[in-house]
């Protein structure tokens, strides 16, 4: 019996100590705040404006590359309106279109964005040199049609590139990542 305590306890342990590295000192843990004094500022609506071109690759859950694609992107605004199309071809062939809608909020950096694919909406801030964007999305179904958790994170280089890491989970467990480049197609 004091064995099974024993070993109980240090499962406990270790799922706390998990729980806490989780929350206090990974990808996860980051706030816009974490950025605000850092340049260039982050102006979504300057930044992403025209057109662009992004290359990427998704990593599945054991952190092997499962996908490359490259994508062209055109952005419009009006005032703290606008939108973004994006045209994706996949290593494997596949093609996939996105067209988002923004809104820029009064205070703070504040945004939101809808996309067919995205169940309700997405909530974004830029702050610094930063923007976070969470959301749910609905993966094709012939990548299974799973709903997933989206924490999208966009650093602004000096250049005017764009770095962008991406985390997607369900029930909380980390499924893919994806890390891309944007920038200016001219």
């Amino acid at each position: 019996m004091n064995m099974f305590l024993m070993i109980l306890i240090g499962f406990i342990l270790s799922l706390l100590a998990y729980a806490g590295v989780n929350q206090f000192a990974s990808f996860r843990a980051q706030k816009p705040t974490d950025y605000a004094n850092q340049l260039p500022l982050f102006d979504i609506r300057e930044v992403l404006n025209g057109e662009m071109i992004t290359e990427g690759m998704i990593y599945g859950p054991t952190g092997k590359v499962t996908s490359r694609f490259v994508a062209t992107m055109n952005a419009e605004w009006a005032g703290d309106s606008g939108t973004m199309t994006e045209h994706f071809v996949y290593s494997s062939g596949r093609e996939q279109n996105r067209a988002w809608a923004f809104s820029m909020t009064a205070k703070d950096g504040l945004f939101t964005a809808t996309a067919p694919d995205i169940i309700g909406v997405a909530q974004g801030q830029q702050l610094g040199a930063t923007v976070r964007l969470t959301y749910k999305i609905v993966l094709p179904e012939d990548a299974g049609g799973h709903i997933l958790n989206v924490v999208d994170w966009m650093y602004l280089l000096e250049n005017g590139s764009v770095m962008n890491r991406s985390e997607f989970r369900k029930f909380g467990i980390k499924v893919a990542e994806l890390v891309a480049t944007f920038r200016p197609a001219n």
